[in-house]
Order: structure tokens, then C-alpha cells, then sequence
């Protein structure tokens, strides 16, 4: 299933156009995985980096643009599951306002052991085809 995080386009994400500067979309890309791993998969950032000593670091991101986001604007990011390695995992996100595409992005994240810097399995109630519920 899908999960939707959705985000208010904030005097923060735009340029001197009005409209969301590439950059923030990154930011707010970011904010949806997170309430992903929070909400759909139950695992917030706080418990999986400090107390599981874990990271889901960006190794790999496409992004398309297909129509500008304006100040105020809710959108609505669509984050599926691809594709499930041991320790990989490739995302699609799609960003929608009203039902029209904004952006599109495909994330590879890695599941990683912050101490010793190296990618290590998913654990069981981490892995992001366990999602079966959406927000």
C-alpha cells in the first residue's frame, strides 16, 4: 500500500518567484521518508538512530519536476516501496497537490550501522515492505 505524508508549502520552501525552490523539495522529501519509517512502518528516526544505533542513509536519488508547488499549497507525498534488498530499499515518491503531479523522485536507502559505517540487514520490523497501512 501507499503512504501519504502531506506537507504545507511554507514562505521557507519558496523562492522570490512564490514557488518551492528544488532544494526544499529534497528537504520535504526527506520529512515524508521519515514519517514514513514513523507512521507506516512504525520505527521513528529518534528510536532507530539512538537508542538501535541505525540510519537509513540516501545512496541514490532521481528526480523529475513536472509542475511548480506555491506558497500555502498542502501536498501530498505517495511513498511506495519498489524494491526490497537485504539491506537496500528503492522508494518511489510521488508529489501531488489536488490530484496533479509536482515531482517525482525514485530514493535508494541503506540500512546502516551508524557506528561502524557499513550497511547491515534490515531488521524484521524495519523493512520497508512490512508497510500494510496507510496514513
Amino acid at each position: 500500500m501507499t503512504f501519504r505524508s502531506t506537507q504545507q508549502v511554507r514562505f521557507a520552501h519558496v523562492d522570490g518567484a512564490g514557488i518551492v525552490f528544488y532544494p526544499r523539495y529534497f528537504e520535504m522529501l526527506n520529512a515524508a521518508i521519515e514519517d514514513y519509517f514513523a507512521y507506516g512502518i512504525g520505527v521513528d528516526f529518534a528510536e532507530m538512530h539512538g537508542e538501535r544505533g541505525l540510519g537509513v542513509p540516501t545512496v541514490r536519488l532521481e528526480a523529475d519536476f513536472a509542475a511548480p508547488s506555491r506558497l500555502g499549497e498542502a501536498l501530498d507525498f505517495l511513498v511506495q516501496p519498489e524494491r526490497v534488498g537485504r539491506s537496500s530499499a528503492e522508494i518511489s515518491v510521488q508529489v501531488e497537490c489536488g490530484g496533479e503531479l509536482r515531482f517525482r523522485a525514485t530514493v535508494v536507502l541503506v540500512c546502516m550501522d551508524l557506528k561502524g559505517g557499513r550497511s547491515v540487514e534490515w531488521p524484521a520490523d524495519m523493512r520497508p515492505q512490512a508497510l500494510s497501512v496507510a496514513a
